[in-house]
């Protein structure tokens, strides 16, 4: 055998060993973790899973760091890039993604390992301060690994590409590191279980109170985990009370006020736009304001009476002829039927009584801009509370509302509806959820169905199709 055969040799058995490492078998096989590849796909600049114990939410902000660093991301443009990994504490550090990132970084990539303490022959033992890595782009990349316990002044003056926080970091933290990144451009995200209640991330990040666009969050739960045995579920889910099953399983926040809306699941009555049958077309709903916010949206059903809010027209501090403008453009968009030339909407019945500041009722200036809104609606709090809980989740277990995830502020909204000291929901909000009430209490349920065509099944079943979970 020539040195050029046996190189070549030596060149496939090397490439053959390198196809069996953790991070190459990492979500390539016939089974993978489909939200953790969601995670890796988004190219939102701030993103975060919120997970329960187990479910593989550490995986994704240790395999994510290893694509980075090796210069081999799947979805991203690859460069040299230096990042920190944040943990709470060094020993958390340790125990969990210095020892996740040790799994899945190749030996051959290692450059030099410099330690806070241990030995760099036994890493996984000691505390790493930064790790240099050789990256397929040529030239070395690094590491470096922060501790939240180090306080926020140890978190200044570096110029990042990234950063990773393994669990929830103090607000002080997190807004220091979004400036490290903040020159490169870089991104920061973050894997937790939300077991502190609702803090700085519930607001900032889950519910995105200040409609950031790079702003990304995913819930991850053990069945979404392919891995983990049902058995285990079941017995493990069996021992926890509903408090623990709801961060520890589904990695949900909880509060001590209540949750109105307990029935809305993200990953279920969210879902993907998709080209909604015109036949589908029902009514848009609206809840007028003029200093606080105005809500309208656009509501479908379909032949089986499921409801679907396909689009969303949100905006404070705007006049009548702004609103009405606005909405009449996402009806040109989505081509919404017309009666005589005029949409119509339904609204708050407030809105047809004359104030000291206008001549007109904010009914008639909706119809002098071409809406003809109808106030005549069921504004009863309570009962449209349990009618979209019943949308939200049926007695059978099954939804029947459907939200597209572009609908941000009724998300939003659902999301942030809690239970006040006495028996009324904290009046806070609250713009889109009204005029949702309106448009589910005033609807008749269960109303006569034409027969469907051959035509309108095939249509429905692909709509059904295009439907995808967040």
């Amino acid at each position: 055998m020539d040195d050029v055969s046996a190189n070549l040799k030596l060149i496939n058995l090397e490439l053959k060993k390198r196809k069996q490492l953790p991070i190459f078998r990492y979500n390539t096989g016939k089974i993978v973790h489909k939200k953790q590849l969601l995670f890796h796909k988004c190219l939102k600049r701030n993103r975060w899973v919120f997970g329960g114990n187990r479910s593989g939410k550490t995986e994704c902000g240790a395999v994510e760091t290893v694509f980075l660093a090796c210069g081999i991301h799947p979805y991203k443009k690859n460069k040299l890039t230096e990042g920190w990994v944040v943990s709470l504490s060094r020993q958390v550090q340790r125990d969990v993604a210095q020892k996740k990132v040790l799994y899945y970084l190749p030996s051959y990539a290692i450059e030099k390992i410099v330690m806070l303490s241990g030995e760099k022959d036994s890493a996984e033992s000691g505390i790493i301060d930064f790790i240099l890595v050789r990256s397929e782009c040529g030239g070395l990349s690094r590491i470096g690994f922060k501790t939240c316990d180090q306080g926020r002044e140890k978190f200044q003056g570096a110029s990042l590409d990234y950063v990773w926080f393994d669990e929830e970091p103090p607000y002080d933290i997190y807004q220091e590191c979004r400036m490290r990144v903040m020159d490169k451009h870089g991104e920061i995200f973050g894997t937790m279980t939300p077991l502190k209640g609702l803090t700085w991330v519930y607001n900032t990040i889950y519910l995105n109170e200040n409609d950031d666009s790079e702003v990304w969050c995913e819930e991850m739960e053990w069945a979404d985990n392919p891995f983990l045995p049902k058995e285990e579920i079941e017995n493990m889910s069996k021992s926890m009370s509903q408090e623990e099953l709801d961060s520890r399983r589904y990695g949900k926040f909880s509060a001590n006020t209540g949750l109105v809306y307990t029935e809305f699941d993200q990953t279920v009555n969210v879902i993907e736009p998709f080209d909604v049958p015109k036949e589908w077309y029902d009514m848009i709903s609206i809840d007028p304001g003029l200093h606080n916010p105005l809500s309208a949206h656009f509501y479908a059903v379909d032949f089986d009476d499921n409801v679907y809010v396909v689009a969303e027209h949100y905006a404070a501090e705007k006049d009548v002829t702004y609103h009405a403008g606005k909405i009449k453009e996402i009806a040109d968009r989505l081509d919404w039927k017309r009666t005589s030339g005029k949409l119509l909407a339904l609204i708050d019945s407030a809105a047809g009584q004359k104030t000291l500041s206008s001549q007109k009722t904010v009914v008639e200036l909706f119809n002098e801009n071409g809406i003809l809104v109808n106030p005549k609606v069921n504004k009863d709090m309570f009962s449209g509370i349990a009618v979209v809980k019943s949308y939200l989740k049926s007695a059978d277990g099954k939804p029947h509302l459907f939200i597209f995830k572009n609908c941000v502020n009724l998300i939003r909204e659902i999301k942030s509806y809690f239970w006040g000291d006495g028996d009324n929901p904290i009046k806070k909000d609250d713009h889109s959820l009204d005029e949702l009430r309106y448009y589910l209490m005033t609807r008749p349920r269960n109303n006569y169905k034409p027969k469907k065509t051959e035509i309108q099944k095939d249509r429905e079943r692909l709509a059904r199709k295009l439907k995808m979970i967040k």
